[in-house]
């Protein structure tokens, strides 16, 4: 009775909330960026004293105004806050020192950590509960803009050719500036093989045939269009033509699916707010217009996502609908060109498409011949049509990144332990002699670009013997190394290689004329706010890696706990795609995740639509 008296008593719950806003205060402020600084008394925060008092006092009001209502406890909140902690503090260790040693290094370090993790946990389970009342106790029916003629002409009678003649305004300074397109690396090889020209695609394989260049190292049917478009430019007179007819293919796409979304929140009755806030987005952050310019093979692939991303919550919200002929033929089509632009596409389908069959019994044959007849189309394109065509395939060290970086750190670590035999099977895989020195935490291409394409299948099966004979003796070097290469996509301070604007030099070198205009002046301009945006608080964010991620778990959980079961397919595209940025070879790549980036208004509009339902499930 007493102790209930005191939890219950008015002061007592003032000085624990006091300590939990210190607490939290602390953790978003303390910098650590050395091992000798935290122990020290002097350590200095990220901001200065007003700063802390001005965060510090906004804290305990926002806690003040959660503490004092007796909100329940959810277990669901609970978990999902304990993960973004720890990804906060992991993240930030391995952001600042490539290793958990701001965390495990020493006593201090950990006391030290576990505050931090706390801090953190206070604050993400107030903002979670914040956002799920805020969702769950507002009824999001605006469609239209009182008194507006201009915004409901917009987003009311015309949002698809009102958005693409916008964002093609918006947009036209980079299509200028960056006249004909942005060839990083990869397409530029991609062009080279077109055209049979050398590249290092054939050090990773053993060539089918060595007159025919192209490889599926990058998917063939994204450079058979890309090459066939310089190709035509040179028919016509210039190469630089025919990069700009592939780069003004993909912008029509891309500013198309766009203004689908735009089109689709009307359907939804998303808020209008947030069809503002989306079409801004898409304006005015630079990603979108820098990538409509970038022809990498994730840009058609991540245009495709997106239609299907929408296509699938269509079947799901609206499942009693027949699935007529000509959807069926659209969402083949759409499954096939998802396939055929990113080798790993299949997954996306396989993870995704099938749990349709356990919340629409009615169609479940429609729903099986729309997911068997692009796959067999795809695995007959992939081993019968490319091999009669001798094309080569990729190579398997494409899948291996994590295993590859695991050994590298090991051997980097523990290279004293590493047996002669244990030497001798690596060696065969690897390279053993400068695998250590080729380890990058957090990129694996200088590992597996040393790959031995000549390495039998008894090679690799010793090899991965002695990978798990490693494992054993020390599992935390590996746990370490994947983490290293991929905390960044949980990690919301992770800010790296985000978008291409560099001039490539590899087509000026190979003979093909491929150049920029004489706009430096503004390319310099353009490029600079797209490198400064995605550290500008709030509004960097809005296209942050992970924070994207956030934002589909916390709609996941969401979901569960309001037990929307059959709404958690619509977010399976989303959880494939972060399954294949893990194992990717490149933490934090940004056109790796563009899919479920590019993605997320709709996504947030789609569940925003979930939760306005009338026949949503009532909390008892």
């Amino acid at each position: 009775m007493f102790l209930n008296k005191l939890k219950n008593n008015k002061y007592i719950k003032l000085i624990i909330l006091g300590l939990m806003s210190i607490i939290t205060t602390i953790s978003l402020t303390l910098d650590i960026n050395s091992v000798d600084k935290i122990i020290d008394i002097d350590t200095p925060t990220k901001v200065g004293t007003l700063g802390l008092l001005i965060i510090g006092i906004a804290i305990f009001l926002f806690f003040k105004s959660f503490y004092f209502k007796g909100k329940k406890n959810i277990v669901w909140f609970n978990i999902l806050s304990i993960l973004f902690s720890i990804f906060m503090i992991v993240g930030n260790s391995y952001n600042e020192i490539n290793s958990w040693d701001f965390i495990f290094g020493s006593i201090p370090l950990f006391l030290i950590s576990i505050v931090i993790l706390l801090g953190f946990y206070f604050l993400f389970y107030r903002g979670i509960y914040f956002i799920y009342e805020f969702v769950n106790n507002n009824s999001f029916i605006q469609t239209h803009a009182k008194n507006n003629k201009i915004l409901n002409y917009i987003f009311v009678e015309h949002p698809f050719i009102s958005t693409f003649i916008i964002l093609l305004i918006c947009w036209l300074p980079y299509i200028i500036a960056f006249y004909p397109g942005i060839l990083s690396p990869d397409p530029s090889n991609q062009i080279k093989q077109f055209f049979g020209l050398d590249t290092q695609y054939r050090e990773y394989v053993i060539m089918l045939d060595e007159s025919v260049g192209i490889t599926n190292h990058h998917p063939v049917m994204h450079t058979l269009l890309l090459g066939g478009c310089v190709k035509l430019g040179m028919m016509l007179g210039s190469a630089n033509f025919g990069i700009f007819i592939f780069s003004m293919i993909q912008i029509t796409l891309l500013i198309s699916v766009l203004a689908c979304t735009i089109c689709y929140m009307k359907k939804l009755n998303t808020p209008f707010w947030l069809r503002i806030l989306t079409l801004s987005i898409y304006a005015f952050i630079p990603v979108f217009p820098f990538y409509s310019m970038s022809l990498v093979k994730d840009v058609m692939f991540s245009i495709f996502v997106m239609f299907y991303i929408m296509l699938l919550f269509d079947l799901i919200k609206f499942s009693k609908e027949k699935y007529s002929i000509k959807k069926m033929i659209i969402l083949i089509i759409l499954m096939l060109l998802i396939m055929l632009c990113r080798n790993n596409g299949i997954y996306l389908i396989v993870m995704s498409f099938p749990f349709l069959l356990f919340i629409d019994k009615k169609n479940r044959w429609r729903i099986l011949g729309v997911l068997i007849i692009p796959i067999l189309i795809f695995e007959g394109y992939n081993k019968i049509l490319l091999p009669a065509f001798k094309v080569t395939p990729g190579s398997i060290r494409e899948m291996l990144s994590i295993p590859f970086q695991q050994t590298a750190r090991y051997v980097k670590e523990y290279d004293d332990e590493v047996t002669y035999d244990e030497k001798q099977a690596i060696d065969k895989i690897l390279g053993y002699d400068t695998l250590a020195s080729r380890y990058e935490p957090e990129k694996s291409d200088a590992v597996k670009n040393e790959y031995n394409k000549y390495a039998t299948d008894e090679d690799l099966k010793e090899y991965f013997r002695v990978w798990f004979k490693q494992f054993l003796k020390h599992p935390t070097v590996y746990l370490e190394a994947t983490i290293n290469n991929t905390y960044g996509y949980f990690y919301p301070d992770a800010k790296n290689w985000y978008f291409y604007y560099k001039y490539d030099k590899r087509l000026e070198e190979a003979g093909i004329d491929y150049h920029y205009n004489s706009l430096k002046p503004v390319r310099t301009v353009l490029s600079s706010y797209g490198e400064v945006i995605p550290y500008i608080p709030v509004i960097g964010n809005v296209v942050n890696i992970a924070s994207s991620v956030w934002i589909c778990m916390i709609i996941f959980v969401f979901l569960i706990y309001k037990k929307m079961y059959k709404y958690l397919i619509y977010l399976t595209p989303v959880i494939s795609l972060v399954l294949v940025c893990i194992a990717s070879p490149v933490n934090t790549y940004f056109r790796y995740a563009m899919p479920y980036v590019f993605s997320i208004p709709i996504i947030i509009a789609m569940f925003l639509n979930i939760m306005n339902d009338k026949d949503r499930s009532i909390e008892k």
